[in-house]
């Protein structure tokens, strides 16, 4: 009985790769396909590699393309007109130096394309995340803005603004049956299963909406289990990634050295989660259907993005998708164990 998934690996982290060395890289790690960043589509002038290029080079490797990592413009997209400039390590210096305007805009641009390139890629899936569209108070988790009085209510002109700022991007998804699978993520557009119930709500059902699923960032309070049986036919896309919490030390603090801080990822096997565990769900929830249906798959990706603050990137990220190849790609079960039962 054939597997339900297949191994892969996420590009964004390997950005100083170019596409043919990250995919050198991922089939000698023994990976089946891979998901490379947006960045490494780029033809080295503002635009994108030719289609034949990049087809030719996941070809040439006998590997499947499972979509494109797409969370940095995206990011960058919905948070410039806050004015941060922790979006500038994505922006080309010249750009980064404009008003927010300009960055929102010059992003909706390059995503539009980016679409475009999907669809001649034979890609559905876009793995992402929105920005801070309700600001950096909401963001915080902490109620600032939910004071009665004054005049203003953040939450609701957070909710008119993620609706206005997305539209052009979620009618071209539409239009391409495209899904943008969005990473339940602290400061994001939404950072729980319910914040991103409420973006489908405020978006009419919207289709395109959709989930990337990763638990390594179910470490507040709700579980992976219990976050991605609420939003579980939503997701299109899933990310395999590890990690652990140090006790004693806040969850929340301005630390930069991420040694230091109590959440650690992890390498795959070794983090408090159970792998096993989680992809198991996927396929109760039905991802493994979900993705073969839209993408004309025989398998589903189970995307590797395992980190660590003290192991080297790429031991680590081979040490994952071995770790999903071996123990993860399993046969699904063809029905109840029970059926066979007195048979």
């Amino acid at each position: 009985m054939p597997n339900a998934y297949h191994a892969s690996i996420e590009g964004a982290q390997h950005g100083a790769k170019s596409l043919e060395q990250f995919l050198d890289y991922a089939k000698a790690s023994g990976a089946s396909g891979a998901q490379p960043s947006n960045y490494m589509l780029g033809d080295g002038k503002g635009g994108f590699k030719k289609v034949k290029e990049i087809k030719a080079a996941f070809a040439s490797r006998g590997m499947s393309l499972d979509g494109i990592s797409s969370h940095c413009p995206f990011w960058v997209h919905t948070s410039a007109w806050t004015g941060t400039k922790s979006g500038n390590p994505f922006i080309a210096p010249d750009l980064a130096s404009q008003s927010p305007e300009k960055i929102e805009k010059w992003h909706e641009t390059y995503l539009l394309k980016l679409m475009d390139l999907a669809a001649e890629l034979g890609v559905k899936t876009l793995p992402m995340f929105w920005g801070v569209a309700f600001g950096w108070e909401l963001a915080s988790g902490y109620p600032w803005g939910f004071w009665s009085g004054g005049g203003f209510d953040l939450l609701k002109e957070g909710q008119e603004r993620f609706v206005k700022k997305t539209a052009k991007l979620r009618k071209k998804a539409n239009e391409l049956g495209i899904k943008l699978c969005h990473e339940i993520h602290p400061g994001t557009g939404a950072m729980c299963a319910d914040d991103f119930l409420m973006l489908v709500n405020i978006c009419d059902n919207d289709p395109c909406l959709a989930v990337n699923a990763d638990p390594s960032h179910c470490w507040e309070g709700e579980s992976w289990e219990t976050r991605f049986l609420k939003v579980g036919k939503y997701i299109h896309a899933a990310h395999v990634k590890n990690f652990t919490i140090r006790p004693g030390f806040p969850l929340r603090a301005m630390e930069p050295n991420w040694p230091k801080r109590a959440m650690q990822f992890t390498d795959l096997p070794s983090g408090d989660l159970n792998m096993q565990r989680y992809v198991e769900l996927l396929l109760h929830v039905g991802y493994r259907d979900r993705y073969c249906k839209l993408n004309g798959t025989a398998t589903a990706p189970l995307v590797v993005e395992a980190e660590s603050a003290h192991r080297d990137l790429d031991f680590t990220s081979a040490n994952g998708i071995a770790y999903v190849r071996d123990h993860c790609c399993w046969p699904a079960a063809a029905g109840s164990f029970e059926d066979g039962m007195g048979a």
